[in-house]
């Protein structure tokens, strides 16, 4: 094969699904692994620019032209020792990034990027597979102990980090299992938890202490923390969700998006569902299902609904319709606004845009349908389930937040100067930069680690 001229004679070919018939009856993964042959030939059409923009397109910054060539070539190993270089979890950013890199890949200005978030995917998979990856415990050990707070991306990839470096972190959690948000709030569908189990089993056995049920601020204070451990980590993410005040919000069956998700992924585990939705349960089956808000978690909600059984998915947007297409020339290799279909709106949602909500109507206490204005004409719609999915307002401040006395900025995030939130604690994810990417936090936990090892060793 001819490799300056690849991307010229293969055409892109994404990931494909599973059909929308038979994957909505279930909640495991749906999109199909390609066989090596077809990743090696989508990686051949990188052209290996230059200057890479989908670098700088990465929050990670993957070495994305590196482990092309290496897969095309047929060197999945060393594909995989370059993809970790950057990525500690892979597997999570190759499942559920919206993939900012291929938007800023060259060969989206023709509209035909490389499949970076495949070839990602299919690299670390088969790192597994093969039993490639395997624990990287220090040489020796610091007997620096560190607590770190909150076990989302950011927490997961700061305490790696820092055991890598021979110190001794412990992750503290508040439910029972470790994951975060990449545990209860990523559908099943998208991530399959034996993901994430095996990556905590992998940690472990790199030094990484967990201790699950403990909610610091709560359970255990901040000043007690500090006595125990030479430093502390915020990393427990934005999970103040936006609310809004309206006639009817407080009828039976509104929920946040948060709560409604976190139940179904605590049903499919077995786990207690009343820790994710005090007010019962949450269930879209047979029901006039409305989403508020267009976002990435919206679509989650959306998902769940249809596998759930609702009776219609119906998504409001407050913003108006976006391009279809975007002015590559004005925009690129920047992250472009353009309409996006997610593989649950796939599945079936209508989608309704420039929507103002004016009142939710209901019936014995119960929601039922949802009175609007858009574009200047009042409707009405049905409305069963209301799911509000406006994005998050920050971190809740009310416990360890509070006690460990830190500075908010106007964003209601932590205030840092390099990662550092006060004598002996820090902060990262989105407790410190607001609601992002899992890559982001991965970034964050990343660079977080870094700093604390430079305070403790002075390198």
């Amino acid at each position: 094969m001819d490799r300056t001229t690849a991307f010229l004679e293969i055409p892109r070919c994404g990931p494909r699904a599973e059909p929308v018939a038979d994957r909505v009856r279930h909640f495991r993964e749906f999109i199909e692994a390609a066989a090596p042959q077809e990743i090696a030939l989508q990686a051949a059409r990188c052209m290996d620019c230059g200057i890479p923009f989908c670098h700088n397109g990465c929050p990670v910054n993957n070495l994305i032209p590196d482990w092309n060539e290496l897969v095309t070539d047929g060197d999945w190993r060393r594909a995989l020792d370059q993809l970790h270089r950057t990525n500690n979890f892979p597997e999570f950013t190759g499942r559920v990034c919206p993939a900012p890199c291929e938007e800023a890949c060259t060969l989206n200005l023709v509209g035909a990027p490389v499949t970076i978030k495949s070839i990602e995917c299919a690299i670390v998979d088969r790192g597994w597979a093969e039993g490639w990856i395997t624990p990287q415990s220090a040489a020796r050990g610091t007997g620096r102990r560190i607590a770190v707070i909150g076990s989302g991306p950011a927490g997961l990839a700061c305490a790696q980090q820092l055991a890598r470096l021979g110190h001794a972190p412990t992750v503290f959690e508040k439910s029972d299992r470790i994951g975060g948000l990449l545990r209860y709030g990523i559908p099943d569908f998208k991530l399959d938890k034996a993901q994430i189990d095996r990556r905590i089993d992998l940690m472990e056995a790199e030094g990484v202490i967990f201790r699950t049920g403990m909610y610091i601020g709560r359970d255990v204070s901040v000043e007690r923390l500090l006595d125990d451990y030479e430093v502390m980590v915020l990393a427990g993410g934005a999970e103040q969700p936006r609310d809004f005040d309206l006639p009817g919000r407080t009828l039976g069956g509104v929920h946040f998006a948060m709560d409604y998700l976190c139940q179904q992924n605590r049903r499919i585990a077995g786990d207690d569902e009343a820790q994710a939705a005090p007010d019962g349960t949450i269930d879209a089956n047979g029901k006039h299902v409305v989403v508020v808000g267009g976002g990435d978690t919206g679509s989650d909600c959306i998902g769940t609904a249809h596998r759930q059984g609702a009776r219609s998915v119906t998504q409001i947007e407050i913003l108006p319709q976006p391009p279809l297409h975007e002015h590559q020339e004005l925009v690129w290799p920047h992250w472009p606004v353009k309409m996006r279909t997610s593989y649950s709106q796939e599945e079936g949602a209508e989608r309704e845009y420039s929507v103002v909500a004016e009142e939710l109507r209901g019936k014995d206490g119960k929601v039922s349908a949802l009175a609007f204005v858009q574009d200047g004409v009042k409707q009405v719609l049905p409305a069963e389930l209301v799911l509000l999915a406006m994005g998050f307002t920050g971190p809740r401040t009310e416990d360890a937040i509070a006690q460990a006395g830190v500075a908010l900025n106007a964003r209601g995030c932590i205030e840092t100067d390099a990662f550092a939130a006060g004598p002996r604690i820090y902060a990262c994810g989105d407790t410190r930069r607001g609601q992002s990417l899992v890559v982001w936090a991965i970034r964050e936990g990343r660079d977080c680690a870094a700093a604390i090892d430079r305070a403790l060793q002075g390198r």
